[in-house]
């Protein structure tokens, strides 16, 4: 393997690691990138948060009642779409799939990234991420709206992370998800007084008027006049203000509170140009507007600005339609709906549905307004979207993250299979590549395509080799020959998908959240527990179901059963702690790992469960990996037994292709001095949690000291053992 240049690591070091190219041993310097290629195409990337396959009609699903996404359905019309896409289970190592092209078993990357999970856990300043890729190639990278590969806690770049990373430009939340919803809209009233973070209408027991209050103390007076119009106080909430019911505008009450995020609508707000930071306070205009806006704002205004010399990337990460689930401005719907009229609540599982229809459509609506603005499409009389992909140079990629949320999932999809799980409706997502390159527009591609080949496919648009470039093992099938080709045959035999627990101190886990009937450490915090309509079982616990235990919470789902079983209640049913799936053409393996209760020891037992299927991209009715459907159940036949062992040698294999190698902090193949210059600079001028943070017993302590250097030392000159990819 190539080895990295020597690197220092305080922050202005880890920003100059971005623009030199310290990014784990590619053979060009950053700051000195190859001509671009001719006519090099732009790139316009869309993420979907939480919205799976299931959800779009543009695939053939969707249910009784799919969203309504005309923009996207026109770029679809216009491109291709893959019908036969994996992605990760959770949105953190499903995005670094995107942005590294490696599997979740080689950036330790499992789950959803929350503040406890160590920088080993996170995307790595060495990685080779998509923007330092295309640099080479002579690109411009922004993004905006959810990061989530890194930071802003337990790295030393903190919110830089984008920078480091590689991108020029960020305008969006480090993060990741939106806060929880301010119940007392803006410390008007009580907690929990208002479950969508506003006054509802005078119909839905709230009011048809009164003072709207901005943080410079400005104000204006709003009546709704019909019910065609937003309900005043989300009226004022859209526009970045504290609504006051049935007041008129004068002296500020005392009680107004600026400084709380309130879901979708108050968010703490990061931008980085160039080497600058920004963290916009709360009270700040731009950190109050509703998020997809914002988003799409922040997109357009930087493509506009870009001046054609060179080519662009603009990954517009859209948050939506993440929980908190929350009523979107009726400007960005069909119609404005107040959610309370009909007794609805945004905190209540049974809207989960409804809601996430609305802010996926406010997300389509958005996207659409980001092309048209740009210049990428026009609209029609009608208001329809006209879409030429031959009219630009820019390439449109639109993606799902992972698959939607259980209970707002569309049959005939499985909700208690859907995200944070291997399963079908966890791991299946859209995927739409639009551009000048398609040969035969409107075609599904139902090859196998996982969400690690973006990576390959951004490379292959600017024109470079990501398995020459890139001196680590790159997981990436090539995509390009499906937009040139429609009789291309599968490029892949193999697909995966993995989804476990992140890296946290001394073997620390998220907290257990029983939602329902099903525990699961998913959640990375007690509000992003209640956000997801569940009860939180961890320290600080406060829901009057949880078995007191003298404020200490509890560790795993496994002891909240062991409580629920020694007081006389029902146990719930334990999400998997790992979940893997590897697939063929025809059939899947699937298997969980489990940590549960036995009532017979009192202790905690792992079970590790393999699940065979048959499956299919059917439409409108494919075939699931449901529990009524696994083959290794009632006496399997010896060719299903065979097909079960080449999978299951398969998926061995893979997990075994990226072994350990002690002291290698920068992965680039070989412990050397280079590793103990990098491990004494973080030591000294951070000495916290970063990728020189070793395990010693099976555990990361969280700090960069001197046992690691000891692990370095004791390690130095070896070279690793060799990784290797599987397709």
């Amino acid at each position: 393997m190539l080895k990295n240049r020597l690197c220092s690591l305080p922050l202005a070091g880890l920003i100059a690691l971005a623009l030199a190219g310290c990014d784990g041993g590619g053979s060009h310097h950053e700051s000195d990138p190859a001509p671009s290629p001719p006519q090099a195409s732009n790139i316009l990337f869309m993420i979907m948060d939480d919205v799976g396959i299931d959800q779009m009609a543009a695939f053939g699903y969707g249910g009784a009642t799919p969203p309504k996404l005309p923009n996207i359905g026109a770029v679809a019309n216009a491109g291709l779409r893959f019908h036969n896409t994996w992605s990760m289970p959770e949105c953190s190592p499903g995005r670094a799939s995107f942005f590294v092209g490696r599997y979740p078993f080689r950036t330790n990357i499992y789950q959803a990234i929350g503040p406890n999970d160590l920088a080993n856990s996170q995307v790595s300043p060495y990685d080779v991420t998509v923007p330092k890729l295309l640099k080479r190639a002579g690109y411009e990278n922004g993004m905006f709206g959810k990061f989530h590969l890194a930071g802003p806690e337990n790295n030393e770049a903190e919110n830089m992370t984008p920078r480091v990373l590689g991108w020029d430009y960020f305008y969006g939340w480090i993060g990741g998800l939106p806060g929880s919803i301010d119940t007392t809209a803006g410390g008007i009233a009580a907690e929990s007084t208002y479950s969508c973070g506003f006054v509802p209408g005078k119909h839905a027991g709230g009011t048809d008027s009164g003072a709207c209050y901005q943080a410079d103390n400005s104000c204006r007076e709003i009546t709704r006049t019909a019910l065609s119009q937003d309900a005043a106080g989300l009226q004022c909430l859209s526009s970045g203000g504290i609504f006051v019911p049935d007041e008129t505008c004068g002296t500020p009450p005392s009680n107004l509170n600026f400084n709380r995020e309130n879901g979708y609508y108050v968010s703490p707000l990061v931008i980085i140009d160039g080497d600058h930071l920004e963290q916009v306070p709360l009270s700040d205009p731009r950190s109050r507007q509703y998020r997809t806006t914002t988003e799409a704002d922040a997109a357009i205004e930087w493509i506009k600005s870009r001046s054609g010399a060179k080519p662009w990337m603009a990954t517009v990460s859209f948050s939506a339609a993440h929980t908190p689930w929350q009523q979107p401005p009726g400007s960005l719907v069909d119609g404005p709906e107040d959610f309370a009229s009909d007794g609805w609540s945004c905190q209540a599982t049974a809207t989960g549905r409804q809601l996430q229809n609305q802010m996926t459509e406010a997300m389509d609506k958005e996207f659409g307004r980001i092309l048209v603005e740009t210049g990428l499409a026009s609209r029609a009389p009608d208001g329809s979207l006209i879409y030429d992909p031959n009219a630009s140079n820019t390439v449109i990629v639109i993606v799902g993250d992972n698959g939607t949320l259980g209970s707002a999932v569309k049959l005939p999809f499985v909700g208690s299979q859907a995200k944070g799980t291997a399963y079908q409706t966890g791991v299946w997502d859209p995927l739409i590549v639009a551009g000048p390159q398609v040969v035969q527009p409107g075609r599904q591609v139902d090859h196998m395509v996982n969400a690690v080949d973006l990576y390959q496919f951004f490379g292959e648009i600017a024109g470079l080799d990501v398995h020459k470039e890139v001196p680590r093992t790159v997981d990436s099938v090539a995509l390009l020959p499906y937009l040139s080709n429609p009789e291309q045959s599968s490029l892949r035999n193999i697909n995966f998908t993995m989804g476990g627990v992140n890296y946290q101190a001394n073997g620390g886990r998220n907290a257990p959240c029983v939602i329902n009937t099903t525990c699961t450490q998913i959640p990375t915090s007690k509000g992003v527990c209640e956000d997801n309509q569940g009860v939180y079982w961890g320290p600080g616990y406060t829901d009057a179901s949880v078995i007191p235990n003298d404020g200490e919470g509890y560790k795993m789902c496994a002891d909240v059963n062991r409580a629920l079983y020694n007081a006389g209640r029902d146990m719930v049913d334990i999400m998997p702690e790992t979940s893997i799936a590897v697939r063929n053409d025809q059939y899947k393996l699937v298997r969980n790992t489990t940590q549960n209760f036995d009532p017979t020891t009192q202790g905690r037992k792992t079970d590790v469960v393999d699940e065979l299927y048959e499956i299919n991209q059917a439409v409108p009715v494919p075939l699931l990996d449901t529990p009524d459907r696994n083959l290794l159940v009632n006496n399997p036949d010896a060719n299903t037994l065979a097909i079960y062992d080449e999978l299951r040698a398969t998926m061995d294999r893979m997990l075994a292709s990226e072994p350990a190698c002690p002291g290698d902090g920068n992965r680039d193949g070989v412990v050397n001095a280079q590793d103990l210059e990098n491990w004494r600079k973080i030591a000294q001028n951070w000495g916290l949690s970063s990728v020189y943070d070793f395990f010693v017993n099976g555990m990361l302590d969280g700090l960069t000291n001197h046992v690691d250097e000891t692990i370095v030392q004791n390690n130095l000159n070896t070279t690793c053992p060799p990784s290797y990819g599987v397709y």
